[in-house]
């Protein structure tokens, strides 16, 4: 069994491995029925979606029918202005088929002229606490990719008391010192307001090379060796309070959600910062982001 943590102050202790359902969006139901029942046979109970992710929704539809009581349920909307918000927010639900999402999350929340929008009067903010208050989501959250998403996190927690956030966590990610600065001065504020923290691209490689012939299911390079895979996961959920959302690319499912129940269960041993280190060099690792350079998806 996967390991279960309070989610924040929302009162779900939810898997520390969220089912990133990105992986839905181009899939058949039938596809998409099989990677559900691996979600369920791992016992998870957290499903991360968003209104831009496809099908996505659509495919978690009928699954929801029998199995929506089981789940915590997170969707995003990327508009920016109230009104595009409350019909993305509405549009989730009815692609859903349900009456209430559990977490509506900004999405993408850390270019400077988005987020004036977003926060402001006016503001896709003011439509989630709209939405809230009349019952149709629980909780709020911001998510961002980038350089910028801790400090822009930072920032949004300024002004609005968030119950969570979402943003990039891996090695090669922690080697620009900027960011690993800001992201520990976010961790810090998140652990004294009880904000669950989600981090996503554990697993990520590198960007595509043009000359890469590979079946692209994501859209970054994923790692493939399954040790180094392993250690990867097991590298991010060593840190008490991060939960670890899974790949877009649904052929890794199962080996991340593997690495996250062989450390609960006691049977891996503590993955040394050196391993990841020599895993980044073996696999030539590059960060997704890089300041002035590429911030983008």
């Amino acid at each position: 069994m996967i390991e279960h943590l309070d989610f924040g102050r929302t009162g779900h202790a939810s898997t520390r491995v969220l089912f990133g359902a990105a992986a839905l969006g181009a899939m058949r139901q039938d596809r998409a029925d099989r990677v559900l029942a691996s979600v369920l046979e791992y016992g998870v109970n957290h499903i991360d979606t968003a209104a831009a992710y496809g099908d996505s929704e659509l495919r978690l539809a009928p699954w929801l029918r029998e199995h929506r009581a089981d789940v915590f349920l997170a969707s995003k909307t990327g508009d920016r202005d109230r009104d595009g918000a409350r019909a993305s927010i509405e549009r989730s639900l009815d692609r859903l088929g349900v009456e209430r999402l559990d977490l509506i999350q900004l999405h993408n929340l850390t270019d400077e002229p988005g987020w004036e929008q977003a926060i402001g009067k006016g503001g896709a903010l003011e439509a989630c606490v709209a939405a809230r208050d009349e019952g149709l989501v629980r909780f709020i959250g911001v998510t961002g990719h980038g350089t910028f998403a801790p400090a822009m996190h930072l920032r949004s927690l300024e002004r609005f008391d968030f119950d969570s956030v979402l943003l990039p966590y891996s090695w090669t990610m922690l080697q620009n010192a900027a960011y690993a600065r800001d992201l520990e001065s976010l961790l810090e504020v998140c652990s004294e307001r009880n904000v669950a923290v989600q981090t996503i691209k554990s697993i990520a490689r590198r960007r595509w090379r043009e000359d890469d012939p590979s079946p692209r299911y994501s859209w970054y390079e994923p790692l493939r060796d399954p040790d180094a895979l392993r250690r990867a996961v097991q590298w991010v959920l060593a840190r008490p309070g991060l939960f670890l959302n899974s790949s877009s690319d649904a052929t890794l499912l199962r080996p991340i959600l593997e690495a996250a129940r062989e450390l609960a269960e006691g049977r891996a041993r503590t993955v040394e910062d050196a391993e990841v280190m020599g895993d980044a060099t073996a696999f030539a690792m590059e960060p997704l982001f890089a300041r002035g350079v590429s911030e983008g998806i």
